[in-house]
């Protein structure tokens, strides 16, 4: 009786050990998301300030890696921060956790790890990441977007892209291509982030869930540097 109340104490124990060990893994990556868009913001020639101003969301992939199998693929996970009110006009919400998947966009320099920034400059955009899995430049229009303090002589077709997309990598900050990557809510990874089941729909789109304390130097980052959603402000006045 004494072996078996033991060995139940100690499955309990490391069952408890590997789940905080699941949800600290989740809650670092979060707070290095973090980190990254306020290190990519400091850039001085980083993500230009209107595109910013103007994005619906923002997605920060950090430390995208390679993938073992196949020919140039990488897979990453971040989080999405939308924000908030239906217009998304507001401040930016909470965050939910997604996975991407797909190219070789930033590791042509030989480097193991990139770390990725979308913006997603419309409702349209928002609407479809808000389902399953969309293919960029597919279900899609993604750009690499340009960099710089002002737009300046940005392309039709970056200004016209649901998506614009940046990466960098050894240092080097750049727009990146991600056509043909695919993008999708990580509810496994949404639901150890908040200790719950939760969809991205209900996150981005709901009114009543706060930020959790992994999340808060990005949400905070982005209330800092672009508080206004500046395409709905002037659609207003």
């Amino acid at each position: 009786m004494m072996n078996r109340y033991v060995a139940l104490i100690s499955c309990l124990v490391l069952g408890s050990a590997t789940l905080y060990a699941v949800n600290n893994k989740e809650q670092d990556r979060l707070e290095n998301a973090g980190v990254v868009m306020q290190e990519i913001i400091d850039v001085p020639d980083n993500i230009p300030q209107e595109l910013l101003e103007k994005a619906e969301c923002v997605i920060v992939v950090p430390s995208m890696t390679k993938v073992a199998m196949g020919v140039g693929g990488s897979y990453g996970r971040g989080a999405m921060v939308c924000r908030s009110g239906a217009a998304f006009n507001g401040p930016w919400g909470a965050p939910a956790m997604y996975a991407l998947d797909g190219g070789s966009f930033g590791l042509q320099l030989g480097a193991e790890s990139t770390d990725v920034v979308l913006l997603v400059m419309n409702s349209r955009g928002v609407e479809a990441l808000l389902g399953s899995k969309v293919r960029l430049g597919g279900n899609l229009s993604a750009a690499a977007g340009p960099k710089g303090r002002t737009v300046g002589a940005s392309t039709d077709a970056s200004m016209r892209a649901e998506i614009l997309s940046y990466s960098r990598s050894r240092g080097l900050f750049a727009g990146a291509s991600l056509e043909g990557s695919s993008l999708r809510p990580d509810d496994d990874a949404t639901q150890e982030v908040y200790g719950r089941k939760i969809s991205a729909r209900n996150i981005v789109m709901g009114h009543h869930v706060a930020v959790p304390e992994s999340g808060r130097h990005l949400v905070d980052t982005l209330n800092k540097n672009a508080p206004y959603n500046e395409s709905k402000r002037s659609a207003i006045q």
